[in-house]
């Protein structure tokens, strides 16, 4: 019965950190909808902004791994 329980939270917190990946996929959505909107606004600025767009995309998605990271260390190591 007691294994059982902790089996329980361990999966529930695995669900719980799985959130972080919903945060990075709108996190990627905000970095990329704002460089759209700003190379629109000016057209002549957006290759050297390019650079930018894909540290931020890289630290975003960075933030959603290390989520799922952890819900794999809470499902399997417990």
């Amino acid at each position: 019965m007691e294994g059982d329980i902790v089996q329980m939270g361990a999966y529930i917190g695995a669900g719980l950190a799985c959130t972080g990946m919903g945060g990075a996929a709108i996190g990627v959505g905000n970095v990329a909808g704002n460089f759209l909107s700003g190379a629109l606004r000016n057209p002549s600025a957006a290759p050297g902004q390019t650079a930018m767009l894909f540290i931020g995309i890289a630290f975003a998605e960075a933030f959603g791994i290390f989520s799922f990271l952890v819900a794999l260390l809470l499902m399997f190591a417990v």
